[in-house]
């Protein structure tokens, strides 16, 4: 079930490609089509409609960003899943490392 006072990510996302990155609906259709988008998804949308940004607006939305339990999990099993410590999954997926060590002592 998704939270009332959570933004509608789905519907903004969709308003941004049809007014302003008409060309990249092809591209962002598969995830648009989900019925509930995790921060994952977020992110991945973000990335496929406006690229990547410069280091400083990278480290600004990485301070804005919060994760639910789900999300954390995900992250989780792609890190065992690829056999990676956690610098290199921080780095992936523009975390902290202090995020990434507190993840795993809560939920490993």
């Amino acid at each position: 079930m998704e939270k009332q006072n959570q933004p509608n990510y789905k519907l903004i996302y969709s308003d941004i490609i049809d007014q302003k990155f008409p060309h990249k609906k092809a591209e962002c259709e598969k995830l648009l089509e989900k019925k509930i988008l995790s921060a994952m998804d977020i992110m991945e949308l973000n990335k496929k409609i406006f690229g990547t940004k410069n280091q400083d607006t990278k480290k600004m939305n990485q301070m804005l960003r919060s994760y639910n339990r789900a999300d954390i999990m995900r992250i989780l099993d792609y890190q065992k899943n690829h056999k990676m410590n956690n610098l290199q999954v921080a780095q992936h997926f523009g975390l902290s490392k202090n995020s990434m060590t507190k993840w795993r002592r809560m939920f490993q």
